[in-house]
């Protein structure tokens, strides 16, 4: 069993940034871009990445985070290097998954909160982030896959950004992967009654942007007919 790591450091420049004048700003503005360029240097290390969403609070012994287990396991086994935002819950159990087969293709990307979020004792290399905008950049830029589990607002946030940069070519178009059909079904049929069909906010087109299924299983029969991807 690897040991447990520490918690994820502060920057090294959060100290210097008290913004009492406008002028202040330039720090931050310097922060932003370091967070951008040394997390690009930090992905050019890896190839096939499929990144993996889900919730913190679905643990390794539940339903949804022993299939994430199973899929992070698939995953390693054919080579691919697994992503998740490096925390507990469906992050964990992916990185668990794709440690047991071989370490070096478990991947976090966290981020630093008010209640330090740890990094999972399976992220085998990672990279931490102070400002979420910078660290979700990150977990898209090259990943030839997106699959998510189910989660709270912050998997609904990242599922739905990453739809619409696809809708809008913004992005290339590169499957998203909806994983538990009990749980997404309802966020489905709401896109579909509601969005599509009332009140015509999404074109019909739109709704092929994703797939739902329900296993680790069907989730790689998508992710194995992907090509390996650099950026955007």
């Amino acid at each position: 069993m690897p040991k447990k790591k520490n918690k994820v450091p502060l920057h090294p420049m959060e100290q210097k940034i008290h913004l009492q004048k406008m002028s202040d700003i330039t720090w931050r503005i310097f922060r932003i871009m370091s967070e951008f360029v040394e997390g690009f240097e930090f992905l050019s290390q890896f190839h096939k990445e499929v990144t993996i969403y889900g919730s913190t609070h679905l643990g390794t012994d539940t339903k949804w985070g022993k299939e994430a287990e199973k899929l992070g396991k698939i995953l390693a086994k054919h080579g691919y290097t697994v992503i998740t935002g490096g925390g507990p819950g469906i992050m964990e159990s992916a990185n668990k998954g794709a440690y047991s087969i071989d370490p070096g293709k478990s991947i976090g990307i966290n981020i630093q909160l008010p209640m330090e979020q740890r990094t999972n004792r399976y992220v085998t290399k990672s990279k931490g982030f102070y400002y979420f905008f910078t660290r979700k950049v990150m977990l898209a830029a090259s990943a030839q896959a997106y699959i998510f589990f189910p989660g709270g607002f912050g998997t609904l946030d990242e599922v739905t950004e990453i739809i619409t940069l696809i809708q809008t070519s913004k992005m290339k178009k590169i499957p998203v992967i909806l994983v538990g059909k009990s749980y997404w079904q309802p966020f489905v049929s709401w896109i579909e009654n509601m969005m599509i069909k009332e009140y015509k906010t999404v074109m019909p087109k739109d709704r092929k942007i994703f797939t739902v299924v329900n296993s680790a299983e069907e989730a790689f029969k998508i992710i194995k007919k992907t090509k390996e991807r650099t950026i955007f």
